[in-house]
Formats: structure tokens, C-alpha cells, sequence
């Protein structure tokens, strides 16, 4: 049987695993290149917010979900959600998990805490 690319070790990776969620992350030039797999069942608040303690994921994320179906709960109540193939941009200030039973594969570009202003991004959530 053949090993699912997607799923497959990445050469020249630091692996973390942090709570239930698979991380891969490559330096490229300034920028980072993460590779995220959430399993069925992953949810923010119960596997990353005790690591982080932080009330909402602070983080922003641009990239492009290859696989599963991830959705966004903003403090202000708004839900996004994102069915793979699908570019993903998300702000700062979110709750976010797997929905259904099928694996997420995220891959995302980053500039780690300097992504909101390098790529241009709202501080946090807002309706225009």
C-alpha cells in the first residue's frame, strides 16, 4: 500500500506535536512553511488553549487547507467554514476545530508573530 503523500514525513522538518495536532515546520527565507494535521475530534480550546492560555487562538493563519474541514468560531460569534480544496485566511481571535471524521491537512504560510502586518492582515476579526 502506498503511504499518503499529504500524511507523509517531511525531509529537513521540525515535527512538534502539540496536543492532538501533527506540526511540520520548514524555514523559507523570511517566512515559515507549516504543514498542520488535525485529527477528527481536534478542538482549539480542548487540546491547545491549556498549552497556550490564551482564551481565543491569537494566531493568524493564510494557507491552503488540502484535505478535511476545519470551522472558525470568532469572539464576536461569527463562524467560518473552510471544506477542503480551499485557501484559508483566518485573523486573529478564534476558536477553530474539525468537523466530521475526516482528517484536516493545513498546510499555512507564516512570519511567526510578525504574520498579522507582513501579510497585510486585520489585527482581528472585524465585519466590512
Amino acid at each position: 500500500m502506498s503511504q499518503d503523500a499529504l500524511l507523509a514525513t517531511i525531509p529537513g522538518a521540525n515535527h512538534r506535536e502539540i496536543g492532538t495536532m501533527h506540526l511540520d515546520i520548514v524555514a523559507a527565507g523570511a517566512a515559515r512553511v507549516k504543514r498542520m494535521i488535525y485529527p477528527p475530534g481536534f478542538k482549539w480550546s480542548t487540546n491547545i488553549k491549556p498549552i497556550v492560555n490564551t482564551e481565543l487562538c491569537m494566531h493568524a493563519h493564510v494557507g491552503f487547507l488540502a484535505r478535511g474541514h476545519l470551522r472558525f468560531v470568532f469572539g464576536d460569534g461569527c463562524t467560518v467554514d473552510f471544506v477542503a480544496p480551499q485557501v484559508v485566511v483566518i485573523e486573529p481571535g478564534h476558536e477553530a476545530f474539525v468537523v466530521g471524521e475526516e482528517t484536516a491537512v493545513l498546510i499555512e504560510f507564516d512570519f511567526e508573530k510578525d504574520t498579522v502586518s507582513r501579510l497585510g492582515l486585520p489585527a482581528e476579526h472585524r465585519h466590512d
